[in-house]
């Protein structure tokens, strides 16, 4: 329970009241879904209990329900709750298609059946978990984990428990990784806080519905606490190469300690879990290194930099931009934007919302209510929405748009711009775009728009072509003077595991294999040539249709362990996926990717390599990928014993 919840149940006379209280603000549609998994009564799932769809994005808390039938519901749950907490009700775990039958009748929408193993491992019912076979004591069996962000803790997570030696190294002085790193003014998520946390470890208490920084990056170093592996993480190390020895069947790695010196490891196996928002991009323009200002990338904040009326030039208006110039334009003289290209940008009813107090108290004292309330999320910003995502190729207006659903979201949000600036329509041609929504990565408003229409915000659309002592020059000739330049330019997000030199059996590097920016893994995990070598969110693992990042990770985490276990349990020495193999699954990727919204031509992306190949997203739905790595298959491995 959390300090608050605490804090609220001393002030309160007593639990049945405290319950109460929860239940007055809590979401209608999950509490429906609570009391059909509780009461295992049908009679929940249809009229006049049965929620009506939601509009849009809305959370829909009172499931469109009359005020009388919500206070029913409320009772109910009341009562439900009293019963099972006295050990009355002891409800069996829901079946998969009991899940998905309790997840359609709240939504108000079909949700297929095949869906129902995946969502039961969401709804805690069943484990992502691999029980690793222990190594025979003198094997010096040791898995090497690169990174201590989120998918390093999870990966350390699965091995603590099945008592795996394993070390992990972290250039940094703290877990977290990219929340760790970025803490520039206004940085958080732009995924719903429900979604950003592991399946294993739901977090109830978030303050804000898209939390900030501060709260993710603690929720990690609790995540890291809790799960026992911070005496197994060496910080201050950066990795510069790992070699594979085709001998020992091992990787010999060597990193560096904050003076320099080089320190050498030999693991059995190797998990990078380094991430692909790791390494800040920054462009080379002519005489950036003569200005005498500040200079910093969002993803290196200087803590000490005081922005109080400066004039500050942005260069980029990526997400990061877009979460920094609403936050700043309050304290600063002036702010200039420089702007490559434009971006659909999304809004979300809850995106400023803070979480009541009672809805916490909900989390806490209503049992499954954390987890129904995060698997409504689950297909709400999922796969729900990747079928408006596939390109129609007898659509009459491609460059608008790729199909009729897409079209309705183009004017939906052209019509969502004009509103937001006003009477400032002068911005429109500016801040439009004219490619289809979704061919980038769409953003989340955070008084973007607004804050564009303030006096001392000024946005250019030409590119930079000079820094001077003083300021910057635009390609228009228009020069801006400045006391502070941020670069909110993004990564090298292409560049996976860059700037390791990572070398395989036969002496290539991962950089040879794969040139500069051309990824290619099968299922993203494993590549021919590099044997006990795991990647977690490595080429076309990103889920561009929505959900959270952490749900793909887990799932290339389960596959990985299963590698593992084939050298952990002494069945294989190395395991190496074959070449036909992964060359067959990139070739599914590539052909079912030509049919997505992400290969469209209308804009650059970062998503598109120089070639025009989509390496960073995945064109598969969650339900595709999950089974897709669900199980390991020895026959797609080359295996030494």
């Amino acid at each position: 329970m959390t300090t608050t919840s605490r804090g609220l149940i001393a002030e309160s006379e007593s639990s049945s009241d405290l319950l109460g209280d929860a239940l007055r603000d809590a979401n209608i549609p999950t509490l429906v879904a609570v009391l059909a998994h509780l009461t295992e009564d049908d009679k929940w799932l249809h009229k006049p209990y049965a929620p009506e769809r939601a509009r849009g994005l809305d959370d829909n808390d009172d499931g469109g329900l009359p005020a009388e039938i919500q206070d029913e519901i409320r009772q109910a749950v009341h009562a439900a709750v009293a019963d099972f907490e006295a050990g009355l009700l002891i409800p069996a775990d829901p079946s998969p298609d009991r899940i998905t039958e309790i997840l359609s009748a709240v939504l108000h929408e079909p949700v297929p059946t095949a869906y129902g193993p995946l969502l039961s491992e969401e709804l805690g019912i069943t484990s992502r978990s691999v029980a690793l076979t222990t190594p025979a004591a003198g094997t010096g069996f040791k898995v090497g984990i690169i990174g201590a962000g989120m998918s390093g803790i999870a990966a350390a997570r699965e091995l603590e428990a099945s008592g795996i030696e394993y070390e992990i190294l972290e250039k940094n002085d703290g877990v977290g990784g990219t929340w760790l790193e970025n803490f520039y003014p206004g940085c958080g998520v732009d995924t719903p806080s429900s979604l950003y946390s592991y399946s294993f470890a739901p977090k109830s208490d978030w303050s804000r519905y898209f939390a900030k920084r501060g709260e993710v990056s603690a929720y990690f170093e609790d995540a890291a606490e809790a799960a026992g592996i911070l005496g197994n993480v060496v910080f201050g190390l950066e990795v510069q190469s790992a070699t594979y020895d085709a001998a020992l069947s091992n990787w010999t790695v060597i990193a560096r300690d904050r003076a320099g010196e080089a320190i050498e490891r030999t693991y059995t196996a190797l998990i990078s879990a380094v991430g692909q928002v790791n390494r800040p991009s920054i462009p080379d323009i002519e005489g950036a290194d003569t200005f005498r200002g500040d200079t910093v990338h969002t993803a290196t904040w200087n803590a000490d930099l005081d922005l109080s009326g400066k004039r500050v030039v942005v260069i980029g208006t990526g997400a990061s931009s877009m979460q920094l110039v609403p936050a700043i334009a309050d304290q600063v003289q002036d702010v200039t934007i420089f702007q490559r290209s434009k971006h659909w940008v999304l809004p979300h009813p809850n995106y400023q919302r803070s979480v009541a107090d009672e809805v916490k108290l909900a989390n806490d004292l209503v049992p499954f209510y954390t987890r129904w309330y995060r698997l409504r999320a689950f297909w709400n910003f999922g796969d729900r929405l990747h079928e408006s995502l596939v390109i129609d190729p007898e659509w009459p207006h491609p460059d608008r748009s790729i199909n009729r659903i897409n079209d309705s979201h183009r004017e939906f949000l052209t019509g969502y711009v004009k509103k937001q600036l006003g009477d400032r329509l002068d911005l429109l041609d500016a801040t439009l775009p004219t490619y289809p929504p979704y061919t980038k990565r769409p953003l989340i408003d955070n008084g973007w728009y607004r804050t564009l229409t303030r006096d001392n915000v000024h946005l250019v659309e030409s590119g930079v072509v000079r820094i001077t002592e003083t300021g910057v020059v635009a390609s228009d000739g228009s020069v801006h003077d400045a006391d502070v330049i941020v670069y909110a330019t993004g990564f090298k997000i292409q560049q996976f595991l860059y700037p390791m030199e990572v070398r395989g059996k036969s002496g290539r590097t991962l950089r040879e294999v794969w040139g500069p920016d051309d990824g290619r893994a099968y299922l993203g995990v494993t590549v021919p040539d590099f044997p006990n070598l795991f990647i977690l969110n490595g080429p076309n693992t990103f889920a561009g249709h929505g959900g959270s990042a952490i749900l793909a990770t887990e799932f290339q985490l389960r596959y990985a362990l299963q590698g593992i276990e084939r050298l952990t349990s002494g069945a294989a020495k190395s395991v190496e996926v074959r070449q036909d193999v992964c060359d067959e699954y990139n070739e599914k990727v590539d052909t079912t990717m030509t049919g997505m919204i992400w290969s469209h031509r209308g804009t650059k992306s970062y998503f598109r390599n120089d070639a025009g190949r989509v390496v960073v997203n995945s064109p598969w739905k969650y339900i595709d990928y999950w089974r897709m790595s669900l199980e390991y298959q020895p026959s797609e491995y080359i295996e030494t014993r």
